[in-house]
């Protein structure tokens, strides 16, 4: 035994001085030659049979890195040579281990072939899976920058995913130590003609690497992968990653990004808001954190009445055919079951003059999504570049009145200076304040996609789709200041459940002009263009909705409202009022 060690020594020790002398040429030259690879090879293989052999083994690598500089197209690692990184990867020695995960993230990163090359090795990325769970700080940092390289590809990410580098990955970042309050800075950067915001975190190197590899993977991961991370490793992230938001947000809000970050004192990482937005929905899909829809049995009651025969009334004499309004009894926003009285207690709307700017302040641009679509994931995948950014004027807000029952204003094109006036018409902390100013001025504030945005509205427009049979059911919201018009006349693809939440408004609604209805997505907007005195004929109709009222207006209907002072209400002082638009998309296969 100790005879097959001392020449296994020797041998070692002449191939060393061989390689020696064939290292002083090129590192190119020793790439474009097989029996360069091959001496690498021969080399390492003795060493790893002699723990003594170490120093061996770190210039092989060492030279082997440097060939890989020489980008040489399509090169791809010798097949002996890959087998033999699970081997080192799994090394006592965290210097090899690290100089070997090293080779693998310059290997990854080399081409889209050697890439596919090492991500195919089960046993290579099985091996660097292994060393992120290693306690030495330069294998761990070795393993994170490997890992990204090789996310770099989808082929990469995938088979990361299918050795449950994700959970290692969140694991060890949840395990390092980090600050108790984390620091964050934003950059601006341009990206396929967009402008995006990369995150600076106040930490260590490792932590930031951990979190930007376990984020690359959560935003790879299908459903499946998803539900099959363990519950509270999920849930403890997504706890970390809110905080995060929340100081991210505010950055974005109050508009304080720079072209750079002081290196000094943040290190940049790789991670942008619109992937920290998206991950943090995804790992809300794995912890459950969705709202559960009203019944739908609830729904109609809390509409249409406790009667059975109400509802059956309604969908056989208006549904589609003639507007229909819903008186309740005054108290009714009052009572514990009632499907509104959550959301607007939550608003705690108790002055004559409502303050709404830290709701928006809260908010974030939502990209519309289409009423049919079925797979989130692949929406997620398309709108990814617009997910996280502030609230977007036309698309999710509009401040607006309407002048002489005609002509709509918007406050945002009529005020200079104002940050939302640029492209992309963004909010950013002063437009929001400035949203106060424009409802004193008469201006209605329009909120959008509130379904979206409160937990309460979306377990409403859910049960109100399942009741409909329709794949989903918008929301919107409306603020309008007393002696005001928001929106001028108009008429919806959707059929439209007007919910009056606070104070009164009253509603005219005029007769239908063609007997065909709009459809879906088709274009309403010609209402401008119609007789004026055809649309006030004497079929037109006028409903004063008090709270608790719900009006049905079939789309189609061309229809406005205004507020008005209930001389009769106990809130006549109030004079503003609140009302939610629930609109069902009646899709082809219904009609």
């Amino acid at each position: 035994m100790e005879e097959r060690k001392r020449k296994g020594s020797i041998t070692t020790r002449r191939k060393w001085k061989k390689f020696q002398t064939l290292s002083s040429t090129s590192s190119s030259k020793l790439q474009h030659h097989a029996h360069g690879n091959n001496t690498i090879f021969a080399l390492m293989l003795a060493a790893l049979s002699a723990d003594s052999n170490k120093p061996i083994i770190e210039r092989c690598l060492n030279q082997l890195r440097l060939s890989l500089l020489s980008k040489t197209p399509k090169q791809t690692l010798p097949i002996p040579i890959l087998s033999l990184l699970p081997v080192l990867l799994n090394n006592k020695c965290a210097e090899i281990v690290s100089n070997c995960a090293e080779i693998v993230g310059a290997a990854s990163i080399f081409s889209f072939e050697m890439n596919e090359q090492i991500a195919s090795d089960g046993e290579v990325v099985k091996g660097l899976v292994s060393a992120v769970g290693s306690t030495k700080m330069n294998v761990l940092m070795a393993a994170c920058n490997a890992i990204l390289d090789l996310s770099t590809t989808s082929i990469g990410r995938q088979r990361l995913l299918e050795f449950s580098a994700m959970e290692s990955l969140i694991f060890g970042f949840l395990q390092v130590p980090k600050s108790s309050i984390t620091s964050v800075s934003l950059r601006t950067e341009e990206k396929g003609g967009e402008t995006c915001f990369r995150i600076g975190l106040k930490e260590d190197e490792l932590p930031v690497l951990l979190l930007d590899a376990a984020i690359t993977l959560i935003n790879t991961c299908n459903i499946e992968q998803l539900e099959k991370m363990p519950r509270k490793l999920s849930e403890t992230l997504l706890a970390y990653l809110k905080k995060l938001w929340e100081k991210v947000h505010k950055q974005m809000l109050h508009g304080t990004i720079q072209a750079s970050i002081q290196e000094g004192h943040f290190y940049v990482s790789n991670i942008r808001t619109n992937n920290l937005a998206e991950s943090i929905f995804r790992l809300s899909i794995n912890t459950g954190q969705f709202t559960t829809p009203f019944d739908f049995k609830l729904i109609k009651r809390s509409i249409f009445g406790w009667e059975e025969s109400s509802f059956q009334h309604f969908m056989l004499n208006h549904w589609e055919v003639s507007p229909l309004c819903i008186r309740r009894l005054s108290n009714a926003l009052a009572k514990q079951d009632d499907i509104f009285s959550s959301f607007v207690q939550s608003l705690d709307f108790k002055e004559a003059r409502p303050s709404f700017s830290s709701i928006l302040q809260n908010l974030i641009s939502c990209p519309p999504i289409a009423s049919d679509e079925l797979d989130i994931l692949s929406f997620l995948k398309e709108a990814k570049n617009h997910l996280g950014y502030p609230i977007l004027y036309q698309q999710d807000i509009r401040v607006l009145k309407t002048q002489q029952s005609e002509k709509e204003v918007h406050f945002f094109q009529e005020c200079s200076g104002s940050c939302c006036v640029q492209a992309p018409q963004f909010l950013y902390i002063d437009d929001i304040l400035r949203c106060e100013e424009a409802y004193t001025e008469g201006y209605t504030v329009a909120l959008r996609g509130v379904e979206f945005r409160f937990a309460s509205i979306a377990a409403i427009a859910d049960g109100l789709a399942s009741l409909f049979g329709q794949p989903s059911a918008g929301a919107n919201i409306y603020l309008t200041p007393p002696n005001s018009q928001g929106l001028a006349r108009h008429c919806d693809d959707h059929c439209v459940l007007v919910c009056q939440l606070i104070g009164v408004k009253q509603w005219t609604i005029y007769p239908l002009l063609s007997l065909q209805l709009p459809r879906l997505y088709e274009s309403v907007d010609s209402l401008h263009n119609l007789e004026v005195e055809r649309l006030r004929m004497d079929g037109r109709k006028q409903f004063l909705l008090k709270e608790g009222d719900v009006l049905y207006i079939p789309r189609g209907f061309a229809h406005e409202a205004s507020t008005v002072v209930d001389n009769n209400g106990p809130n006549e002082t109030a004079g503003f009022s609140l009302h939610l638009t629930l609109s069902v998309e009646v899709e082809p296969p219904f009609e």
